[in-house]
C-alpha cells in the first residue's frame, strides 16, 4: 500500500485531525477513525519539514492528510467552493495522500497566530494578505520557508495547505484499501 500512517509516537509532532470530530467547519464528524496518513512519497518531505522546524524549536501540528474520495464528497456537498474544496469529480492531493494541512506549534504546544484558523474561507487565509497583524504574516513566512524549504508546493488560498509538485500524478486512493477504513 502506498500509505503511511503517522503517529506522534513516531514523529515529534502533533495531530488533531479535526475532520475527525465536530470542531470543523460543518460542524460534523466527517472521519471515524483519528488515523493520519500520508503517501509514502510524501513522507520524506515531511520528515525534512519536522527537522527544519526543530531547528527553530517549533513543532508541526497537523488538521489534515490523506482525505478518503467519501470525505472530500461530504466536505464538498457542504461547501460546493472550488476555491476552498477540491471538486471530488476531480480528486484532491488529500484524496491521493500528497498533501497536508498544517500549522506550526511552540515548545509550549501552543499554535502560532496566523491570522485566520485553518478553514476559514475568505480572503484572510490567503498567502500575502495584508490584512493580518505583523505577527501573523510572519509566522505564516516561517511556515511558508519551512514547508517550500522541504520541497512541498503551497496552495494560495490557504496557509495551511502543502501538497507534493505535480500532485495529480499521483492516484486517487480508495478508502477501502486502508486495512482499518477512516469511514
Amino acid at each position: 500500500m502506498s500509505l503511511i500512517k503517522i503517529t506522534k509516537k513516531k514523529y515529534p509532532i502533533e495531530i488533531d485531525l479535526l475532520y475527525a470530530t465536530k470542531k470543523n467547519f460543518t460542524g460534523k464528524q466527517i472521519y471515524k477513525k483519528k488515523d493520519c496518513y500520508l503517501h509514502k512519497e510524501a513522507v520524506p518531505f515531511f520528515e525534512r519539514s519536522i527537522q527544519l522546524a526543530k531547528k527553530l524549536n517549533l513543532k508541526l501540528k497537523i488538521y489534515d492528510a490523506f482525505r478518503p474520495s467519501e470525505a472530500q464528497w461530504k466536505l464538498w456537498k457542504h461547501t460546493p467552493d472550488e476555491n476552498f474544496i477540491a471538486n471530488p469529480k476531480k480528486g484532491s492531493p488529500h484524496s491521493r495522500g500528497v498533501a497536508i494541512d498544517l500549522t506550526l506549534v511552540n515548545k509550549n504546544n501552543n499554535e502560532l497566530n496566523m491570522g485566520t484558523k485553518f478553514d476559514n474561507f475568505t480572503s484572510k487565509s490567503f498567502h500575502g494578505n495584508i490584512s493580518i497583524t505583523k505577527e501573523a504574516q510572519k509566522n505564516r513566512f516561517i511556515l511558508l520557508g519551512i514547508m517550500s524549504a522541504s520541497g512541498w508546493d503551497f496552495y494560495n488560498k490557504e496557509w495551511w495547505h502543502y501538497q507534493l509538485f505535480n500532485s495529480k500524478k499521483y492516484k486517487i486512493i480508495k478508502n477501502n484499501m486502508l486495512k482499518k477504513p477512516m469511514m
